[in-house]
């Protein structure tokens, strides 16, 4: 059974990891782990270069500080301000004794009203739970959640971007030299 190590507490991260790897290697048994590293990065990630930083380093601590594992995975969200309105994603990571595999979320749109909040120093979540009534919805159903009624919930998404970056495992004879 190989072990996973989530570098994150927060529940959506963590069962988009278990979805994600249970999708993509449905034969294999995995066992989770999850664990609390800083970012490296601030605390509202505000640039695309900046939300994969904090990925990296997030896989790369938890690879640090919990060498018996065979995969270690960063997830990194945040936002990007673009002529056309602010964006938000996530970066994931995912790291391997000899391998690194790299997946981004679908990007979305803020409402205005969210963007304001943001560009005045609240973090995403925060503005969420302003603009929409809502208490943690950062570990719950997320931006994308209360802009689309759940049709596609934080977990949708987390999950998405964590086969993405899987990729590079599920075909490891094409992305060998991309370590």
């Amino acid at each position: 059974m190989k072990t996973i190590v989530v570098a994150s507490k927060n529940p959506v991260k963590i069962k988009a990891v278990k979805n994600a790897f249970n999708r993509m290697f449905p034969g294999q048994m995995f066992r989770l782990e999850s664990i609390e590293v800083p970012s490296g990065v601030s605390d509202q990630p505000m640039s695309d270069k900046e939300i994969l930083q904090g990925a990296e380093n997030r896989a790369k601590l938890a690879k640090q500080q919990t060498p018996h594992a065979y995969y270690w995975v960063g997830i990194e969200g945040g936002i990007e301000d673009t002529k056309y309105g602010m964006t938000t994603f996530a970066w994931i990571v995912i790291i391997s004794a000899n391998q690194i595999g790299r997946g981004q979320t679908g990007t979305f749109f803020l409402p205005e009203r969210v963007a304001e909040l943001v560009r005045q120093g609240k973090e995403l979540g925060e503005a969420n739970d302003i603009v929409f009534k809502q208490s943690n919805s950062k570990q719950q159903e997320g931006a994308i959640g209360l802009l689309t009624g759940n049709v596609i919930d934080r977990k949708e998404l987390y999950e998405h971007g964590v086969i993405m970056a899987l990729v590079a495992f599920k075909n490891r004879e094409l992305y060998e030299s991309q370590a």
